[in-house]
């Protein structure tokens, strides 16, 4: 190994040290499970605001928006990015506050499949079962992404064996969460959201002044057709352009419906502390998700003009183009020991982008079987002690699971990142908002659009959608219109809510306004 992969290795090293004392310290702040779950509902705003967004982008945010941008130019990652940031800002302006107010009065519920049950008061605990069921299915396999992501990364810098080094990557998940629960992945989120900020200013700089400045990166662009445009797309392989239709764009703006189901997102806006704080919050959030989007799909385009300057080699296909940014990093690092220490900070960000989702989706899976199935659905009783081991172990159990699933090294990361997204958004996006926002909703209503946002996701993605043309959409966005339309139907024909039903939800409005 030469020096600028040992310089890379302590950096990173490092980088994964920090994080499990930080577990460590933050275990010591677990008193039941509430806590390990919650964070005693502690966060300030920056903590609750930076980890939100950390747990939200993934890898996704140093791999794959910067591969779209490489290959495609502006259309496709910018309608992506434009989708993302409209839905975060919505789902802090509209659903933070009055979730964080809402699962608080309604028997202090911990998480959603918890609130979804105490807020319709299904006794029989159906709901919870259901919707804890739906987090174990989407979040599983999406935790193995990330562990696959992981391994993929330390394979291709240092050679190591995959299976190894997506052990190690597992080990180091796994330690920390299981040790500090909810604190300590909010408090590592925050600091990995300042990591990935780090590596992006860093990449930015070394790659205009790499390519030649500015100009040369604007110019490149430019020159390739639909490059630079928002209503047609680049094809790298034959150098022409096609029209991006007003269909594509509509479906890829669904992504930010997502948001509004995300359990490892809303999470955080029942943990904060005070809610007069989401205000401070949702400001902090947006802002850095937008600068961060855009300045990734700049590192694409930058990532273009280096590799037609020959200073990287170019990348094809889609699996390709999504390792632009380790390209930049590993040639920077051929420029001496601090630029190999610094390209070793920018591989910290990738692992930080995989890690801070990682953890949150560890913790979101763990608490739908310890406390939802096995605590609500068998109403199995156990005493704080027992239940906090019962945690731990469920958390460590799952993570095996998804070490399991992510075994084969060609597995799919992005594909299952994208098909999770939507299996979320469509479950849980309607029936969080006719939660809050509609008093006439009923449990029967929201199991029912449950089960056809995820009965729709499967058949669009693996049915319908390979029909073509209008029917080769995101299957997000008809399975959340889908289980909308099923809510609603299904709560008019049925009975209303009770009276302490209704008159709780007045309450909450009250309050909130």
């Amino acid at each position: 190994m030469n020096t600028n992969l040992i310089c890379i290795l302590i950096t990173i090293i490092a980088y994964l040290g920090v994080m499990i004392a930080v577990g460590i310290v933050c275990s010591k702040k677990n008193e039941n499970v509430g806590d390990f779950y919650l964070g005693g509902r502690k966060l300030g705003p920056l903590v609750t605001a930076m980890s939100a967004e950390a747990s939200d982008m993934s890898s996704w945010l140093l791999m794959g928006l910067p591969g779209v941008a490489y290959l495609s130019g502006a259309s496709e990652a910018g309608w992506t990015a434009i989708g993302l940031a409209v839905g975060t800002y919505l789902n802090w302006l509209i659903v933070a506050k009055r979730l964080r107010v809402y699962s608080h009065r309604c028997g202090n519920s911990i998480t959603i499949p918890d609130f979804f049950s105490n807020r319709y008061r299904d006794d029989k605990h159906i709901l919870m079962g259901i919707s804890a069921l739906i987090i174990l299915i989407f979040f599983i396999p999406y935790t193995a992404s990330g562990f696959a992501a992981c391994g993929k990364l330390f394979n291709s810098l240092f050679d190591i064996n995959y299976h190894t080094a997506m052990i190690i990557a597992a080990v180091v998940i796994i330690s920390y969460t299981s040790i500090g629960g909810f604190l300590a992945a909010s408090t590592t989120d925050l600091m990995q959201s300042i990591v990935m900020t780090i590596a992006l200013i860093i990449l930015v700089c070394f790659g205009v002044h790499t390519a030649g400045g500015f100009s040369v990166v604007a110019d490149n662009a430019e020159s390739l057709k639909g490059y630079f445009s928002l209503i047609s797309s680049h094809n790298a392989e034959t150098g022409e352009s096609s029209p991006y239709s007003f269909l594509s764009i509509v479906s890829t703006l669904a992504w930010g419906l997502g948001y509004f189901g995300m359990p490892h997102i809303l999470l955080r806006f029942m943990a904060i502390e005070d809610k007069q704080k989401v205000k401070t919050s949702r400001r902090i959030a947006s802002v850095w998700v937008v600068i961060s989007m855009a300045v990734a799909i700049f590192i694409g385009f930058i990532g273009n003009a280096l590799s037609v300057n020959g200073s990287i080699s170019q990348l094809n296909g889609s699996s390709e183009a999504e390792t632009v940014v380790i390209k930049m990093a590993e040639l920077m690092s051929e420029n001496g020991i601090l630029p190999a220490l610094l390209a070793g900070l920018i591989f910290a960000g990738i692992l930080a982008c995989t890690m801070s989702t990682s953890d949150s989706q560890l913790l979101a899976a763990s608490s739908s079987m310890s406390e939802n199935i096995i605590g609500g659905v068998f109403r199995i009783k156990l005493s704080q002690k027992m239940s906090m081991i019962v945690a731990r172990v469920v958390l460590v159990v799952i993570a095996l699971i998804s070490v399991i699933i992510a075994w084969n090294p060609d597995s799919s990361v992005f594909e299952i990142v994208s098909f999770a997204w939507a299996g979320f958004g469509a479950t849980f996006g309607p029936v969080m908002l006719t939660a809050l926002f509609w008093k006439r909703s009923n449990k029967w209503g929201a199991l029912a659009g449950m089960v056809t946002g995820g009965i729709m996701v499967f058949a669009w993605k693996f049915g319908i959608s390979k029909l073509g043309g209008a029917f080769a959409i995101y299957e997000l966005l008809p399975a959340f219109i889908a289980a909308s339309i099923a809510i609603v139907i299904v709560s008019l024909v049925t009975a209303p809510p009770s009276k302490e039903i209704t008159e709780e939800y007045e309450a909450v409005a009250k309050e909130i306004a």
